[in-house]
């Protein structure tokens, strides 16, 4: 790495960090992102995007590329490393990776948050392609469809309402004997007649070739099996809401965090530290979607840039 002082740099290049981009490079800052991975974070492993307002349909690989072309294309940055600590406080932020350290006047954090797993087997072959962890933006591509959801929990309630609307029928697997949610929400879906519960029941494994074609289940008392397949022709989803986790560790002691790990920010997105902004899913919120990342790492840059000034 360099050693100039940047004006900003994003943790993170998901389309929260891209949108950041677009907008600091459009104001002419010198500005950095950084990403571990890929370009494009979860929106990149979704297979179709129907949600992004003027876009009929795109695939997240395609949207985030354009993202990226663009934020590139107004001067933004694109370095691969991984973020090994920071020093956030004082009027130059220090930030250490593994391909050395970074110097900036402010930083936005846009590091996401992932879908917790359950480790079954198929879970990350099918991830995209039957297997999903957000209901609102799936969801319509199981239209009269057999769907499942694994959870109990306020999640998983309230995702399996929202798939009443497309789905011909749920069944939400839950590993306990009850469900966790909050009573006003478990009676709603107690009297549902699209939703049926299997307690003491948990997904074993997904299988099949290019597309999913049976999933295994187990009830954890009586160690009894059972199978399930689509009339031939047709598809099934499994919708996974056991929670997620939001890539914050490493601000830990620095930023104030919710009680859940989440950043916590202002409505401007200005965290605890001058200087310092958050953006995208990583931070306290109550919808995780693209078209809010994007809305996130617009704000962020303008802010930043107010700062700068």
């Amino acid at each position: 790495m360099d050693n100039r002082l940047r004006d900003l740099v994003i943790i993170g290049a998901g389309v929260a960090g891209l949108s950041a981009g677009i907008y600091a490079g459009r104001a002419k800052m010198d500005t950095l992102m950084l990403e571990s991975a890929f370009p494009g974070g979860q929106a990149a492993l979704t297979n179709e995007v129907e949600n992004y307002p003027a876009i009929d349909n795109i695939s997240g690989p395609e949207l985030t590329n354009n993202m990226l072309e663009q934020a590139t294309k107004f001067g933004a940055e694109l370095k691969t490393a991984s973020v090994t600590g920071v020093e956030l406080s004082g009027d130059v932020k220090t930030i250490h990776t593994t391909e050395g350290d970074i110097q900036a006047k402010t930083v936005i954090i846009a590091t996401g948050a992932k879908p917790r797993k359950l480790g079954f087997e198929g879970e990350d072959k099918f991830y995209g392609r039957g297997i999903s962890y957000c209901a609102t933006c799936d969801g319509f591509f199981f239209q009269d469809c057999d769907v499942f959801v694994i959870g109990g929990g306020n999640s998983a309630v309230e995702e399996a309402l929202f798939l009443t609307k497309f789905a011909r029928k749920i069944t939400m697997i839950v590993r306990r004997n009850e469900l966790s949610c909050t009573k006003s929400i478990a009676d709603e879906v107690l009297e549902s007649p699209k939703i049926e519960i299997k307690y003491n029941t948990e997904l074993v494994r997904v299988s099949g070739g290019f597309k999913m074609e049976s999933a295994d289940f187990k009830n954890n008392k009586t160690g009894e099996t059972w199978s399930y397949a689509p009339a031939e022709g047709e598809k099934f989803g499994v919708f996974v809401f056991v929670g997620y986790d939001p890539e914050s560790a490493l601000f830990a002691g620095q930023v104030k965090l919710s009680e859940n790990g989440y950043i916590i920010a202002d409505e401007r997105l200005h965290t605890n530290i001058p200087g310092v902004f958050v953006a995208g899913d990583v931070r306290a919120k109550e919808l995780r979607q693209i078209i809010t990342a994007s809305a996130d790492g617009a704000t962020a840059a303008v802010e930043a840039e107010k700062y700068l000034k």
